[in-house]
């Protein structure tokens, strides 16, 4: 009879084990769609403004032609970006992760966001020195202002993203929180629990 409990439990275990990894396949997969999406939406952003600053910038004199200049070069670096971005997620979208990669994984995607809302603002602040440079330098006004207008609204652009993005990320990274609950470890035992 203990010999049957004995297999019972461990068929049950492994089981219960097996949910788990599933839980965590999807957790991850969902993780990982998030951030093609996410790079698709900057990629987007980056085309549309590699496509039309030159355009822009050939139509228009003064500021306004280092503004779109500058959303152009931008972009390009923003292009670079997103498709690195995309392209590392799309690669790791069939690798199974353990627990502790999930926790890893979706910590550094958080800490990443967040340090480049960090830089995103140091970009707009860059940019109100450069238009309030462009009062003072009058051989270079247009190019400062330009410049920083363009850094005021490309930053803004990438904060707001950042930040979303790390909104929509760290309320996925809670459903973490149901996984790690169903594991239960005392002193004396370790149990998985069936979190239906």
């Amino acid at each position: 009879m203990p010999s049957k409990c004995i297999i019972l439990t461990l068929i049950l275990s492994i089981g219960l084990q097996a949910a788990q990894t599933q839980n965590l396949d999807s957790f991850n997969e969902d993780r990982l769609k998030r951030t093609q999406q996410g790079m698709l939406v900057l990629g987007s952003w980056a085309t549309t403004n590699i496509i039309t600053s030159p355009i822009l910038a050939n139509n228009s004199s003064g500021s306004d032609k280092y503004f779109h200049q500058m959303n152009g070069y931008w972009n390009s670096v923003n292009l670079i970006i997103a498709g690195f971005g995309y392209f590392s997620a799309r690669k790791m979208a069939n690798q199974h992760f353990t627990l502790s990669e999930s926790l890893r994984e979706q910590q550094k995607l958080e800490k990443t966001l967040l340090f480049n809302a960090g830089l995103d603002m140091g970009y707009m602040l860059g940019g109100l020195y450069l238009i309030e440079r462009s009062k003072n330098d009058i051989s270079n006004a247009d190019r400062f202002k330009g410049f920083g207008q363009s850094l005021v609204l490309q930053g803004g652009f990438l904060f707001a993203f950042d930040v979303i993005f790390y909104l929509l990320q760290k309320n996925h990274g809670s459903k973490l929180f149901s996984i790690v609950d169903s594991l239960a470890l005392s002193p004396s035992s370790f149990r998985l629990v069936w979190m239906i």
